[in-house]
């Protein structure tokens, strides 16, 4: 997977778009942030289907950008899990503005009224919160130890 492709231009949105600007890249740190998920095979379950030479590619893309790091799984050595660097961790607060975003402007949100309530009462500190649950290896909406369980 070749991605050394000449940058359109200097300009820093430019730069954002090129780097994690297409719809599926954006979904894979959605999963690893929201959801929890670390390995090709959860990737490959979420209910956007995305096609399996894709999603290889877009792993292999977010790595190469330095926004994915790929170890390998604790439990299995002979799997791979991808883990956020801190250059992906720095992605969080645009998720939420995007999510947040979308809640106002998406009557079908599939957002929580509450969680979005919550994120808007103090959306400094819940990013710091996120940031934090997803270094731990946990996720915000799913798990024993999720985010969203000491909140709701």
């Amino acid at each position: 997977m070749k991605h050394k492709r000449q940058r359109r231009s200097d300009c820093p949105i430019n730069y954002a778009l090129e780097t994690i600007g297409d719809p599926w890249s954006l979904l894979i740190i959605r999963d690893i942030v929201y959801f929890g998920k670390k390995t090709y095979g959860e990737f490959l379950a979420s209910e956007e289907r995305i096609a399996t030479n894709i999603l290889a590619d877009r792993l292999a893309l977010l790595e190469q950008k330095g926004i994915l790091e790929k170890r390998p799984s604790d439990s299995d050595k002979r799997k791979e899990t991808f883990i956020l660097t801190e250059k992906g961790l720095d992605l969080i607060p645009i998720l939420v503005e995007m999510a947040g975003w979308s809640a106002v402007h998406d009557p079908q949100t599939g957002a929580p009224a509450a969680w979005i309530a919550l994120m808007n009462a103090d959306k400094e500190k819940m990013i710091r919160l996120i940031r934090q649950t997803v270094q731990d290896g946990r996720a915000v909406f799913t798990g024993p130890d999720s985010l969203v369980s000491q909140f709701l």
